[in-house]
């Protein structure tokens, strides 16, 4: 497994677990801040598959 697929991986969980958070979460503001990091690692993924070159580089 290379260093961006170990990463898309990663964050693909990541997400999976704060949408079950979110999907839990008793107020609002737990709510707003699962949705927050949702939406973070949904950016992070989309680097990736962007422009996996540059991971592999940093990494």
């Amino acid at each position: 497994m290379s260093t961006t697929q170990f990463l898309i991986r990663g964050s693909e969980k990541v997400i999976s677990h704060y949408q079950f958070l979110l999907d839990t979460a008793k107020s609002d503001q737990e709510r707003e801040k699962f949705a927050r990091r949702i939406d973070e690692e949904k950016r992070n993924l989309e680097r990736l598959y962007a422009d996996p070159t540059q991971v592999a580089r940093a990494a």
